[in-house]
């Protein structure tokens, strides 16, 4: 039989990640304008063998899924704006013109926290572009500040550094 090590079943104090210590980089938009920030993650589908009347399972591509960001939108510098340039670099909507992968496509870099300021966790995130991009709402019956500058970002990869 066994024996417990007294350090895998006690309480050992830790210090959590907390949701609001990030700090993105994109090229071309300022870091203080990201609000908001899903973490990246991925799906492995799956390849089913057939023999006889039963089956195995094997790993098959890796699809990383997209993140979204919410951005706040001041007067100036504007946060649309710098999503929009970032977006007519793949497809300027005036000609119809679409660009090349290499000036669109853009690595960021998400740097998670700790309490003092330190960088607890970095995300490197390949192949960025905009794959959607939602620039808000106005409401005359409201009187709060217009945040819900939402875009959608597709990649090729992501690295967890540490």
């Amino acid at each position: 039989m066994a024996i417990l090590d007294a350090n895998e079943i006690m309480f050992t104090a830790f210090e959590p990640k907390v949701a609001n210590r990030f700090i993105m980089y994109i090229d071309g938009i300022p870091a203080y304008l990201i609000k908001k920030a899903s973490a990246p993650g991925f799906e492995a589908n799956e390849i089913i063998l057939d023999h006889i009347n039963v089956y195995r399972k094997i790993k098959g591509k890796v699809r990383w899924a997209d993140m979204t960001l919410e951005l706040y939108d001041p007067i100036a510098p504007s946060g649309a704006q710098a999503v929009m340039e970032w977006a007519r670099l793949a497809h300027e909507s005036v000609t119809g013109r679409d660009g090349y992968s290499d000036f669109y496509k853009k690595d960021l870099t998400l740097n998670i926290l700790g309490p003092v300021g330190d960088v607890v966790g970095e995300w490197i995130i390949k192949g960025a572009f905009v794959k959607t991009a939602n620039f808000g709402e106005y409401d005359w019956s409201s009187g709060e500040a217009a945040i819900a500058l939402s875009v959608t970002i597709a990649m090729d990869f992501c690295v967890l550094n540490y």
